[in-house]
């Protein structure tokens, strides 16, 4: 006589319930500094049953200022396995932390994790960073969904209607600048974008477009800044024999390319690169910048310190 240690099969018509996934989210704090802070989140994450799977802190001893990036999963309720909807659980979050960041006078955000922002992306002629945003959009390297492409300029139109992404032709004279910018506006609203980004984009935005834009509108230039302004600014550099070529992602504000600064990328270089060569190494350079920064700000990696950023990576 044997004996078999296999489970008895399910009945014939019975479904077993599959248990639902965990779901990931990320949040971000900002506070005044002060004892408590890191518990009375970790706290709050075990009494919801959250495992941290990542975590980034700051505290800034000069301003008294603290900073916080947790990335962790919601487990599902073992009363309810499959209970856990994505939304409703991510909402039930911010419901439940409300009062911690109330208690603790906290700016926060709660997002679901790799959730992909709407970005808006303006250019003018030169499309390396144009193109090295798409590719990474389409690929799914970089959290975002490219909703429009801006440009005051048809040279890029092509490329963006092959990725399948609208294309809206806003030129911009002296005369119809508020109306480009109004028209800018407007798609923002329609398209219900998060984040605009200058990519190239050769014209000045006003200071009421860019106080309105605060905080989301991500802009890169050279780093000559101040040195060689104007145009051909790699071939100023060429004539003055530039040792190192680099690139500055920032925040847009009133002070043109004066915003808070998010990446940086420097190259070295020598005497035997020709101009051609800097331009080269500078759409390099532009490109990795650009999209560090719109990978971080997307991924909710930047907090606004006045002037300043912290990107907690």
């Amino acid at each position: 006589m044997s004996t078999s240690l296999e489970a008895p099969a399910p009945a014939v018509g019975a479904a077993a319930a599959e248990p639902a996934a965990a779901v990931e989210h990320v949040l971000t704090v900002d506070c005044k500094e002060s004892p408590g802070i890191v518990h009375a989140v970790s706290a709050f994450l075990l009494e919801h049953g959250c495992d941290i799977i990542d975590i980034k802190q700051y505290g800034d001893k000069a301003q008294g200022h603290f900073f916080m990036r947790v990335h962790f999963a919601s487990q599902p309720s073992a009363a309810q396995p499959s209970a856990m909807e994505p939304s409703a659980t991510t909402d039930g979050l911010r419901r439940d932390f409300a009062p911690v960041g109330e208690k603790w006078q906290m700016n926060w955000q709660l997002e679901p994790h790799g959730r992909k922002r709407r970005v808006l992306v303006m250019v003018s002629k030169m499309g390396h960073c144009l193109n090295d945003l798409l590719f990474r959009a389409r690929t799914g390297d970089i959290p975002v969904k490219i909703v429009a492409v801006v440009s005051n300029h048809r040279d890029q139109e092509g490329l963006v209607e092959w990725h399948g992404i609208p294309f809206f032709h806003v030129p911009v004279t002296k005369d119809t600048k508020p109306q480009a910018e109004a028209r800018l506006l407007e798609l923002v609203d329609e398209l219900d974008v998060e984040l605009v980004v200058l990519a190239r984009y050769m014209q000045v935005l006003s200071d009421e477009l860019s106080a309105k834009l605060t905080g989301r509108t991500i802009n890169i230039h050279h780093s000559f800044l101040p040195s060689f302004k104007g145009a051909k600014p790699y071939h100023q550099a060429y004539e003055r024999g530039v040792k190192t070529v680099g690139a500055t992602a920032h925040y847009v504000n009133a002070e043109l390319d004066e915003g808070p600064i998010i990446s940086q990328q420097v190259i070295e270089v020598d005497h035997t690169y020709t101009a051609d060569d800097l331009v080269a190494v500078g759409r390099d350079a532009e490109c990795v910048a650009l999209r560090n920064a719109v990978r971080w700000h997307c991924e909710g990696r930047i907090l606004l310190l006045g002037n300043r950023t912290v990107v907690l990576r």
